[in-house]
């Protein structure tokens, strides 16, 4: 008899093959029989799954869940989607490893994307020792990305100026370290500092250490808007020099300037796989983007931290220099555009006081209070500490359908989970794939889309008996009614659970049963091995 049976399942099993009728039968967290044939078996508890859909687990290849998935273990934005796993330690910038002056510095520069816990123990300071922290119980499992601009933020600090040889071998080796323990790869956040002041010789350094433990480097590039190929073009070309697998995360071409031009990113793409180089990406569905609205300033205003940056808006002269270079010159940090602040919707802010600015765009601030943008911008930074989050309404719907077509397309939704009012993203990524792009547009066919969320981010992750309905697989299942599955997180109301998503299974564990969360935590860090990535 077995422990669980999901019956008459119309079973997507996330390769890519044709749909297929089965039962599907799952033991001690492992599926361990698929009966297409014989009779479905005994079984201790069945679910009735006539007319669903049962697929692996979704993989977001892009989260900021770093400190969130311990802070709020319920994490129902992500397991409610159908998620499973997780990659963190995105853009250059997480808390492992991290010594306690990285940290500190690390905890005021993203508070936008992972909040601020007061009360929250760190207590790790390597990778491993944040890959068992996870280890304790989360609810959906986690891989993680060796941050290269905390390497840097440790090891040079955080002004802007080159590594010396020095100082690039001490960042390598405590990569390598991090790779050792468990993580899959390196990211960037290369237009956020002190990851952007690296040159392609210091990335590609690096980058051949992530090649030679088998990881993939997954860069924030310095562009998505006024040098975006050129940007693509300088990542395909440091994994080129370093042989490391590329994986281009949030892969978009936005603001004015890209429109309609997402074929000219596909045609650079497939020049890279053409010459040998392994090339994926990911994209979330979606026109606007999310970030902190310090992520807008130039980089040389940033130099040296916090603190720094803070003293640079308080003088005269600095503000005056980073003003027109955002109105009229524009800035590496809003990807060499000038700024348009009708673009620029404020999502979060961490000091009550600007709570009623939360919706409205920086211009509509302006007009309102009778200032000048950049005078708001100024003192929205200056009052909540740089911890403002925002929406840039900088996308293109051609381009997004152009994109995520793409043979090597995965799904991620680059989702921050804090702040009052945060993108939609984070409640709605993987159910509006399915609806808005399957059932609704027909943009990709439901078996290709479930293998976009599936079987091919798990080979990029070298994930080990995971990623696919397969016998010995781990029972990392959605069962969900392609019919009617929706999400329904708008911009005004972002924290809403997703419909027609049922079941969810993490380790053979139901974390969503008939719709609710139940109170589960059966997710476990993932370690990249020699043979491959798995849990321990």
């Amino acid at each position: 008899m077995t422990d669980l049976l999901i019956r008459d399942a119309t079973v997507i099993d996330g390769s890519g093959a044709p749909a297929f009728h089965a039962h599907v039968s799952i033991d001690a967290g492992r599926i361990t029989g698929i009966h297409t044939d014989a009779p479905a078996p005994a079984a201790r508890r069945t679910i009735d799954a006539a007319g669903r859909a049962l697929t692996p687990g979704f993989i977001d290849m892009h989260a900021h869940s770093d400190l969130q998935i311990l802070v709020n273990p319920d994490h129902t934005a992500k397991v409610s989607q159908g998620v499973t796993l997780e990659v963190v330690g995105q853009d250059g910038l997480s808390f492992a490893p991290a010594d306690p002056t990285a940290r500190a510095h690390l905890r005021r520069q993203i508070a936008g994307w992972n909040g601020e816990p007061d009360d929250f123990d760190f207590d790790w300071d390597t990778v491993a020792g944040y890959l068992d922290r996870l280890d304790r119980g989360i609810a959906c499992n986690a891989a993680y990305l060796v941050p290269q601009g905390t390497l840097r933020l440790m090891v040079v600090g955080p002004d802007n100026r080159p590594a010396t040889r020095a100082e690039i071998a001490e960042m390598a080796r405590l990569l390598r370290v991090g790779l050792e323990e468990g993580a899959v790869g390196m990211s960037s956040g290369l237009t956020y500092p002190p990851s952007m002041f690296a040159d392609d010789d210091e990335l590609a350094t690096l980058c051949r250490v992530v090649a030679e433990a088998g990881g993939y480097y997954s860069p924030h590039h310095r562009s998505y808007g006024a040098g975006a190929l050129d940007a693509y073009a300088e990542m395909i070309a440091v994994a080129r020099t370093s042989g490391c697998a590329l994986h281009l995360t949030h892969a978009t071409m936005n603001f004015e300037p890209n429109r309609g031009r997402a074929g000219e990113l596909i045609d650079l793409i497939e020049a890279g796989l053409d010459d040998g180089v392994d090339i994926t990406l990911d994209t979330y569905p979606y026109l606007p983007g999310a970030t902190t609205l310090s992520a807008v300033l130039p980089s040389w205003s940033t130099s040296g931290g916090p603190d720094a940056l803070l003293a640079r808006i308080d003088d005269p002269s600095d503000r005056a220099r980073i003003a027109h270079e955002l109105d009229h010159v524009g800035t590496d940090g809003c990807h060499g555009c000038v700024t348009d602040w009708r673009t620029i919707q404020i999502s979060g802010v961490r000091n009550p006081e600007l709570s009623p600015h939360v919706g409205r765009t920086v211009a509509e601030i302006a007009e309102e209070s009778g200032q000048v943008a950049t005078d708001v911008f100024f003192d929205l930074l200056v009052r909540d500490r740089l911890a403002t989050t925002i929406l840039q309404h900088v996308g293109h719907e051609e381009n997004v359908q152009t994109i995520m077509r793409h043979r090597t397309h995965c799904g991620g939704s680059d989702a921050i989970l804090v702040g009052e009012r945060p993108h939609p993203r984070a409640w709605g990524t993987f159910p509006r794939y399915l609806a808005r792009y399957v059932r609704e547009l027909g943009v990709l066919d439901l078996v290709d889309c479930v293998h976009h969320l599936t079987g091919r981010p798990a080979a990029r992750l070298r994930l080990q008996e995971r990623g696919l309905v397969r016998e010995g697989y781990a029972a990392d299942l959605v069962l969900l009614d392609p019919d009617t599955v929706q999400d329904t997180a708008t911009f005004e109301q972002p924290r809403q659970q997703a419909r027609g998503i049922d079941w969810v299974l993490v380790n053979g564990t139901a974390v969503i049963e008939d719709g609710h969360r139940t109170d589960a935590l059966p997710g476990r860090a993932l370690r990249r091995t020699d043979e491959g990535t798995r849990t321990r």
